[in-house]
C-alpha cells in the first residue's frame, strides 16, 4: 500500500515529526489540529465555535490533499479545555457532520501547549474507492 503524508506547514510538524494527515491505503488519519492559520496566529481567541469551525474546515483540506471528503470521515476526537464550550464545539461540528454523523468522542483535557486554545480535534476516514 502506498503511503501519503500531507502536511499544512505548521512549524511543529517538521520540529516535531508528524504529518497533518497521513494516507495509507483507503485509511487516513488526521492528526490533533488546533485553531493556527497560515500565519502561525491563534484563531478565534476566546471563541470555542469560531476554533472548532476553523480546525474543521483546515482538515476538510488535508482531506482533500488525501483524496477524501468529510463523507468518508468515520471517527472524530474532539478535545476540549472546558466542557461548559460543548454546545458551541457541537453546533460547529453539526454544521459540517448532522447528516455524516461520524463517531466522536469530546473529552476535556487540562490545557494544550498553547493557552488561547480551546479546541484540538482528531479525525478518521476511510476511503471508499469504486464511489
Amino acid at each position: 500500500m502506498q503511503r501519503k503524508n500531507v502536511s499544512t506547514g505548521a512549524v511543529w510538524e517538521s520540529q516535531v515529526g508528524y504529518s497533518r494527515a497521513v494516507r495509507k491505503g483507503p485509511f487516513v488519519f488526521l492528526s490533533g489540529t488546533a485553531a493556527v492559520g497560515a500565519d502561525g496566529k491563534v484563531v478565534g481567541v476566546g471563541d470555542a465555535y469560531a476554533q472548532t469551525a476553523f480546525i474543521l474546515r483546515k482538515m476538510e483540506g488535508a482531506l482533500k490533499e488525501c483524496g477524501a471528503k468529510l463523507t468518508d470521515v468515520v471517527r472524530t476526537r474532539v478535545f476540549v479545555t472546558d466542557f461548559r464550550q460543548w454546545e458551541a464545539v457541537g453546533k460547529a461540528h453539526a454544521e459540517f457532520f448532522a447528516n455524516i454523523r461520524p463517531a466522536m468522542t469530546l473529552i476535556e483535557v487540562s490545557k494544550f501547549v498553547l493557552p488561547e486554545f480551546l479546541v484540538e480535534i482528531e479525525m478518521d476516514a476511510i476511503v471508499n474507492e469504486g464511489a
